[in-house]
Formats: structure tokens, sequence, C-alpha cells
């Protein structure tokens, strides 16, 4: 399985780790620790230094009850980072937004993946993807950010959810976006309760069904904080279980705040599917 993006290919066989930078003053766990320019690209070095494969860049905050950005402030924090990071760095760079005209002009500056939370429902984004041709992230979101961990509420999660990528997938193809280049993303977080997440954790494997990457991002959220009981900067060993327990299950992209730890956990992955699938074939 594979991606592909400016006549490259990404080899999504092994398990990859997707570095979080944010460019944003509040975003829930380093919100403001990035969004200085020079110290942007400081963390871009590190993190591909450490193994990342590809930078995801956040210019506007996703956390619950987080407050829109205007366009043009978006751009402004997203943009010029992106080219840097294309100009300095051997990476896939992805950019975490749902505007059409960030989509649009981060292309332009040498995006490579599109994540959008609203798996393209903004006005002209769905368009502008297709348009596009990129790799793209739709996500699973009961709800706004603003709202929705208000009250999540579902008959059956998995279901539900699963039901909604199919939908979704469906309306990109239509609209003229290759399905080989979806990636898909339950959401961990956006709409649902500490049940509802760890029953998709638990059942992640059930979205192969779909024969399309898979996105887990759960790294340092509440569903870590509230079961163990510690902020968002001591949750390095819940959010490495998580990223482990998902790449077991066949999750192809993990996005992270810690890079360094979480690629030498997937090499423990990786070496442990090996043998396993080694073993099959004796």
């Amino acid at each position: 399985m594979h991606i592909k993006a400016r006549g490259r290919l990404l080899d999504l066989s092994t398990p990859k780790v997707m570095g979080i930078l944010n460019v944003t003053p509040d975003s829930f766990s380093d919100g403001g620790t990035h969004n200085r320019y020079h110290d942007a690209l400081d963390h871009v070095a590190k993190m591909v230094q450490e193994g990342a494969t590809i930078i995801d860049i956040g210019g506007e905050s996703t956390r619950p009850g987080a407050a829109e950005v205007s366009v043009s402030e978006e751009l402004d924090r997203v943009v010029p980072v992106v080219e840097a990071i294309a100009k300095r760095f051997d990476v896939w760079i992805s950019v975490d937004t749902s505007k059409a005209q960030v989509m649009d002009e981060a292309a332009k500056a040498g995006m490579h993946i599109i994540n959008d939370i609203r798996s393209l429902h903004e006005d002209g984004s769905l368009a502008v993807a297709a348009k596009l041709g990129l790799p793209v992230c739709i996500m699973h979101m009961q709800g706004q950010p603003r709202t929705m961990q208000d009250a999540p509420d579902y008959v059956d999660v998995v279901k539900e959810v699963k039901e909604y990528l199919d939908r979704e997938i469906e309306r990109c193809v239509k609209a003229g976006i290759d399905k080989q280049q979806i990636i898909l993303d339950p959401g961990f977080g956006f709409g649902k309760n500490l049940s509802h997440n760890y029953q998709l954790l638990a059942h992640l494997d059930q979205f192969h069904d779909f024969g399309l990457p898979l996105l887990a991002g759960m790294s340092r959220k509440s569903m870590i904080g509230q079961l163990l009981n510690v902020p968002p900067q001591e949750r390095l060993a819940g959010s490495l279980a998580c990223a482990t327990i998902a790449a077991m299950q066949g999750a192809q992209i993990i996005r992270v705040h810690d890079v360094k730890e979480t690629v030498q956990a997937m090499q423990v992955v990786q070496m442990t599917l090996s043998e396993k699938e080694k073993l099959a074939y004796e």
C-alpha cells in the first residue's frame, strides 16, 4: 500500500510516524511552543532527525472549545513554514486545515498531504482537493470542535464511524478524488467519550475493510489523561501504548508529539509483525 504526491511514493507497508507541528498559540498540548518561525523549523529538524516520515502542520487549534481563525491568519501561520520545510528537509509535508484557500496555497508551497478534520465539508474544499490530486485524510467527528465533547452519543461507535467514513469515501470519489489517495482517521477524541475512544482502538482492525491507509492520532489526548489522571506533558507512556496497539492492528500512520520514542516503538512493532508473518508462511 502506498500514497503518491509530487512524483514521490510513500510506502506504507510499515508504520510511519507523523510528527505534529502546531504553529498556533492555543493548541491543547504544545500551543505557543512552536509558533515562532525559527522555533518551528528547529522543531522540524529535531523531528526529522528522530525519524519522522511526515510533518503535520496545524495553523488552527482543534482542541475542544477552540475558536476559529481567519483564512488570512491561518495562511500567515502555515504557508511560510511549508515553504521553508519543503526547501530544507526531505520529508513529507501534511497540512491540517479545513480551508480551501489554505489547501491551495499550501500545495503551491510544497504540501504533500491534506489532513482535514472536517472531511472536506467547508466551502470549496472538496473541489480544491479534487483539483490538487494530493492524498487527503478524512476524519470522523461528531459535531464541531467548539461543541464536540458536550455530550457525544452513539449506539455502536465502531459501526457508526465506519458508516460515516464509507459515505465520505463515496462523496470524495464522486467529486473526482482518487480512492487510493484517501487516508482514513476514526477521529480519536473528536466527539467521543472515554469508552468510545477505547472501543475504536480495540476494534481498529475493522477499518481495514475499506482497503485504505489508516491514520491514528491519540498522542497526549484526553483519552489518556482521563484514564491515567495526568496532564498532557506526562502522557508519553499512555501515548506509546496507544500507538503500539494501533500499529499492531495495522495502522499505517501514527500521528504524535514524541517522535523519537514512537519511532523506537514502531521498530519493535515492525519486528514483531515481521516475525509473525514469517511463522504464518512456515
